[in-house]
């Protein structure tokens, strides 16, 4: 027998405040974070060399919620080689004429590797509903369907790390005018992530029933504080290192029988 498909208890995104820090020291977290970093280099060696199982970073949140930065810093230590990352943005005339999971089934690491998604297959539950782009018969089936497929990768050995990078509106105001007052950040801006804005109690209201749906033993969701990027980051960073830790990878041993190799 499977085990039973949805985690039961029901979550309320207003339950959780996103300026939370657990009490935490900024600049020694900030420490701590780096060593985890460094480890999360260290696993990804181990990772790479036993190719027996890949782990998916999804990375969702608000425009301004710090996808990009908790990824950056997050992978900071590891090889590129071992790292493949995927902005999933609107989908092509090719990908439209798919089903939603074609284009996340083809960036599906490999074993051996760690996957990046920057937004990701939640997206046709999210912006596709808010903005009514599908009727909701349409968009309401695909939480059964993320689940057989968030089924189907975890029974291959793919990892799957979810976080819900929790931002309030206050704070994504502040970093929205940060990008309006900072020439090098002017390519982030831009005015469609005004409308979506207005359309903040709606997004919250779609990611919160997207956890109540989605959250399963095999693929729970992390809902992680993000007001303080400090703290963000060091979340992330720790579960990430405890799901590569719970792997118990050994260095794997030469297929060859090393005892006879001479170098000269």
């Amino acid at each position: 027998m499977s085990q039973p498909t949805k985690v039961t208890s029901q979550i309320r995104l207003k339950d959780f405040d996103p300026d939370y820090s657990g009490g935490l020291d900024k600049d020694g977290t900030r420490e701590k974070t780096t060593r985890l970093c460094r480890r999360i280099g260290e696993l990804q060696d181990l990772l790479y060399a036993n190719a027996a199982h890949s782990v998916i970073i999804l990375l969702q949140g608000m425009d301004c919620s710090g996808k990009d930065g908790t990824g950056r810093r997050v992978l900071e230590s590891v090889e590129p080689a071992g790292v493949q990352t995927t902005n999933f943005k609107a989908p092509s005339a090719e990908e439209l004429a798919h089903d939603f999971l074609w284009r996340v089934h083809k960036a599906v690491p490999c074993h051996g590797q760690i996957g990046l998604f920057n937004r990701s297959h939640y997206e046709d539950v999210l912006i596709v509903r808010v903005l009514g782009l599908q009727p909701r018969k349409v968009w309401q089936a695909r939480y059964d369907q993320i689940n057989a497929f968030e089924k189907i990768l975890t029974d291959n050995r793919v990892i799957l790390l979810k976080f819900f990078l929790h931002i309030s509106k206050e704070e994504q105001a502040e970093r929205l005018r940060e990008r309006l007052n900072n020439p090098t950040k002017h390519w982030k801006f831009a005015v469609t992530d005004l409308k979506m804005r207005e359309r903040w109690n709606d997004f919250q209201q779609a990611y919160e029933d997207a956890i109540n749906e989605c959250s399963t033993r095999y693929a729970p969701w992390h809902i992680v504080p993000a007001n303080r990027k400090w703290y963000r980051d060091y979340v992330v960073a720790r579960t990430v290192v405890e799901s590569l830790e719970g792997l118990k990878m050994k260095w794997p041993n030469s297929k060859d029988d090393l005892s006879k190799v001479k170098i000269k």
